[in-house]
């Protein structure tokens, strides 16, 4: 597992004595799908949107054998790697190994994080995704990098779930984890905001930008979106506490 290098620089000491990385940008996390990408290659599509200011990418292909698995991957590394972009491989371990990803996004039915986490150590980024806040709650004792809350809003490339978020969920959530939340499902230029101002830390998007003519201009909009609302709920957190301090 190679060192993630412009965007990964601080060490941070984690909880259960394990040293992490600090500093992964999480704003705004493109989740591959070539379906979406009809006949542009998946390179391109993937350097066009890292332009308009993806800050992540998760090669998430599953209906792809793992020998193509690992061709996308060493390419894909190839393009995000000189750009400081971290490459994270859904699932699959031992693909993250073979291409030297930066980690992994695991499922609820996926290697257990303690496993991953030892094969990959201390430097590999770790995601895992959370469908209840049940799950929520049985993640608070590991020491993932961020959880993916899934879906916010219903999405044809999450077929296998009994409900969605939605933004009272979101929210709720945001009151009961300590964790970096990056929200996926549904999440487009016109719900990004309000999905950050219930409490995702960061948004993935799929067919936002992967279905887009214009995979750089689609994330650009989307990361504005995002970046107005981290703004404002910045700004809006600041007030309260300048009315406790007052109040005091």
């Amino acid at each position: 597992m190679r060192r993630a290098s412009l965007r990964r620089a601080g060490l941070r000491r984690a909880g259960r004595g394990r040293v992490g990385v600090d500093g992964i940008d999480l704003r705004l996390y493109l989740v591959t799908d070539r379906g979406y990408m009809g006949t542009r290659d998946i390179a391109d599509v993937v350097r066009q949107a890292v332009a308009g200011g993806v800050t992540v990418c998760q090669l998430r292909e599953k209906h792809c054998t793992v020998a193509e698995l690992v061709e996308i991957g060493r390419r894909l590394r190839a393009v995000l790697a000189p750009l400081g972009v971290p490459l994270i491989i859904n699932d699959r371990l031992d693909v993250a190994q073979v291409v030297e990803a930066d980690g992994v996004h695991l499922g609820q039915k996926d290697v257990p994080y303690a496993d991953a986490r030892r094969i990959l150590g201390p430097q590999a980024i770790i995601g895992l995704s959370v469908e209840t806040l049940e799950q929520a709650r049985q993640a608070e004792d590991l020491d993932v990098d961020y959880l993916g809350v899934s879906p916010i809003y219903p999405t044809p490339t999450k077929t296998d779930i009994e409900s969605a978020w939605g933004l009272d969920g979101l929210r709720q959530l945001r009151e009961a984890s300590r964790h970096t939340l990056v929200a996926i499902g549904g999440i487009k230029e016109e719900n990004a905001a309000s999905i950050i101002e219930a409490g995702a830390d960061g948004v993935a998007v799929v067919s936002a930008v992967c279905a887009s003519p214009d995979p750089e201009e689609a994330a650009r909009r989307i990361l504005c979106e995002v970046d107005t609302a981290r703004a404002r709920r910045a700004d809006a957190a600041g007030a309260q506490d300048g009315a406790k301090g007052r109040e005091r």
